[in-house]
């Protein structure tokens, strides 16, 4: 069986995003699995956290969506990096992601170019985790396209609800295309239980998504930050953290959805 693709997105910024991607990346890695992250944020928030700057490196996910799809292979050994110490392999971003509107405008099969290159490392790994651009666009729908699972992290507020709904229509005009539904679960973050205000959007996300959401639930956490500041996750500085814990669990989760 080939890697799983796990597509991290949501409309909206600020909602634990690319602490999703990296925590739950570490998670897995830490599981025994064999992880990829590819970030296809042209902001390369995910990329510099780790310290990859994009303007140094020889290789990133622009070469991937640039190139002609002739000696994939050969592609992937330079754009694929590892820190020494890190649990997982790297495609870092690079700001000349955001021309791929233009420069693949007139190519055919624009939306399964991820797809199609992914196959050529697909038995590298257990899982491959996408930190994916927060607008809807050619990055957004490779994604999509190419993941087992669309995992959306909801940040608990009223205002971050709001975000949703354009990413749904997304998933509702690429499931018309598709031979199968994109299959998708909602990750709660930032949750603090001693806000009335949280708990009420909570329920109100249990509700309305019923199985489509996890049961997992990421609090709040100051470890992120820490873990941000020294370009680690969660994990490298207190793997006891409630935070670590809960990713932890949805690792666990992950894991038996197939």
């Amino acid at each position: 069986m080939g890697a799983r693709v796990l597509a991290v997105a949501n409309q909206k910024g600020g909602v634990g995003k690319t602490t999703t991607t990296l925590t739950l990346a570490a998670a897995l890695a830490d599981k025994g699995n064999r992880v990829l992250i590819m970030d296809l944020d042209p902001h390369a928030c995910a990329s510099v956290h780790l310290r990859y700057y994009p303007e140094e490196l020889v290789g990133t996910a622009y070469d991937l969506f640039s190139g002609d799809g002739q000696d994939t292979a050969a592609l992937w050994k330079q754009i694929r990096h590892r820190h020494e110490m890190q649990p997982f392999d790297v495609v870092p971003a690079h700001i000349r992601l955001s021309e791929l509107e233009v420069d693949l405008r007139s190519r055919k099969g624009k939306g399964t170019i991820l797809q199609q290159a992914l196959k050529a490392v697909e038995g590298d790994y257990d899982y491959i985790v996408l930190d994916c651009p927060p607008h809807v666009g050619i990055l957004l729908v490779n994604a999509i396209v190419a993941a087992d699972l669309l995992i959306i992290p909801i940040q608990t507020d009223f205002l971050a609800l709001h975000g949703l709904k354009l990413l749904f229509d997304t998933v509702r005009v690429l499931n018309k295309a598709m031979p199968e539904p994109v299959r998708y679960k909602a990750l709660a973050t930032m949750y603090d239980k001693r806000a009335g205000a949280c708990n009420r959007v909570l329920d109100l996300i249990g509700r309305k998504m019923g199985d489509n959401m996890f049961r997992s639930v990421i609090g709040i956490d100051t470890k992120f930050r820490e873990a941000s500041a020294q370009g680690k996750v969660i994990y490298d500085i207190d793997r006891n953290s409630r935070g670590a814990k809960a990713y932890e669990a949805l690792a666990e989760e992950i894991a038996t959805l197939w």
